[in-house]
C-alpha cells in the first residue's frame, strides 16, 4: 500500500513539493554579530542569566534550567540573540530621538542617561508621567517610535500607554516578569546593579556597532562601570576621603617645602659672625680718631658779634 500510494503520488500531475527550510539565529555564521569569551564572562560575573525562584509561563522559553536553590536559569545564547535583535531595531529608527529609554528603577536610572547620551535617545529616568504618550495637552507629551523600558512591573505605565498609540516595547524581563503589551523581550536579572548596567552598555555598544561608528566592539574605550549605580551615600563617602588625601597631601608637601628654607636660614645666621655688644661698640673707639673736648658754654661770651667774612674777595 505504502508503495502504490508513492508510485501514485509521483504520477500525479497535482504533486506538490515540499522544501524544508531551517531557521537560523541571527549570529550563526557572522562573526561580528557572534558573542565573545570576554562578553560571556562579563555577563556570568554580573549575574545577568539569574532569575528568581518564580517562573512566568510566557517566560519558559528562555530559561535553562533550574537550581537546587529554586533559582531560575536563563539562557545565554538566548540572551545574546535578544540583544542583538534589539540593537537592529533601535538602528532601524531613523531618528535616534525617537527612541524612548525608560527607567523608573533606581539601579537602571544612571545606566539610561548613559545609554541616551551614547545612542542619542531620549531617556526617562525616575518617574513616569502619566499621559506622556497620550494627553496632548501637557507639555511633556511625546510620539516615540520605540521604547526601550528596564522593568515591566516598575514601568507598566509606559507601556500601558504605548499599547494605545501602537508603540512597541524592548523590555529587559526577569523569570516572573509578565509579557502584555511587550515585543521583544531581553530575558535577563533586571533586579541586580550590575546585570542591569551591563545589559545597557551591551546595547549601546551593538547599537554603535551596527551604525558604524565604532569598526570593532574593542575600539569601544567606555567601561560598562559607567553604566553601574552608585549609592549616593558612598559617592560622598569617596569624595570626603579624597579631600581628605588632597588635604593630607598638600600638608605633607608644604612642610616638605618648608623644611629646606628653615635649614638655609639657620645656616646663614650659623655662618655670619656675632655682634659685638652695644656697651664695647661705644667704648672702644676706632684708631686714629679722638674724642672732642667738652667745651664750657656757660663761660663763652655770646655777645661778642661774629667776624664777618670779606665778600668782595
Amino acid at each position: 500500500e505504502i508503495s502504490s500510494s508513492l508510485a501514485f503520488f509521483q504520477s500525479s500531475p497535482y504533486r506538490v513539493t515540499f522544501s524544508v527550510t531551517f531557521a537560523s539565529n541571527m549570529s550563526n555564521g557572522l562573526k561580528v554579530l557572534s558573542a565573545s569569551e570576554d562578553d560571556i564572562s562579563k555577563l556570568l560575573m554580573a549575574e545577568a542569566h539569574l532569575g528568581t525562584k518564580n517562573c512566568n509561563h510566557q517566560m519558559e522559553p528562555y530559561v535553562f534550567k533550574r537550581r537546587s536553590d529554586g533559582t531560575f536559569i536563563f539562557n545565554l545564547h538566548k540572551l545574546w540573540e535578544k540583544i542583538v535583535l534589539a540593537a537592529r531595531i533601535i538602528v532601524a529608527v531613523e531618528n535616534p530621538k525617537d527612541v524612548c529609554a525608560i527607567s523608573g528603577r533606581p539601579y537602571g536610572q544612571r545606566a539610561v542617561l548613559k545609554f541616551s547620551v551614547h545612542v542619542g535617545a531620549t531617556p526617562v529616568a525616575g518617574r513616569f508621567t502619566p499621559g506622556t504618550f497620550t494627553n496632548q495637552i501637557q507639555k511633556a507629551y511625546q510620539e516615540p517610535r520605540l521604547l526601550v523600558v528596564t522593568d515591566p512591573h516598575i514601568d507598566h505605565q509606559p507601556i500601558s500607554e504605548a499599547s494605545y498609540a501602537n508603540i512597541p516595547v524592548i523590555a529587559f524581563c526577569n523569570s516572573d516578569s509578565h509579557l502584555k503589551y511587550i515585543d521583544v523581550v531581553i530575558p535577563c536579572n533586571n533586579k541586580a546593579v550590575h546585570s542591569v548596567g551591563l545589559i545597557w552598555w551591551l546595547l549601546a555598544r551593538e547599537v554603535l556597532s551596527l551604525r558604524g561608528a565604532l569598526r570593532s566592539r574593542s575600539d569601544w574605550n567606555i567601561m560598562p562601570d559607567l553604566y553601574f549605580y552608585r549609592d549616593p551615600e558612598e559617592v560622598e563617602k569617596e569624595e570626603s576621603q579624597a579631600a581628605l588625601k588632597e588635604d593630607a597631601a598638600v600638608g605633607a608637601w608644604d612642610a616638605a617645602a618648608g623644611e629646606p628654607a628653615a635649614a638655609v636660614v639657620a645656616d646663614d645666621w650659623a655662618a655670619a659672625p656675632a655682634p659685638l655688644p652695644p656697651m664695647q661698640m661705644a667704648a672702644a673707639p676706632a684708631a686714629g680718631f679722638a674724642a672732642p673736648a667738652a667745651d664750657n658754654w656757660a663761660a663763652q661770651d655770646w655777645s661778642a658779634a661774629a667776624p664777618a667774612d670779606d665778600w668782595s674777595r
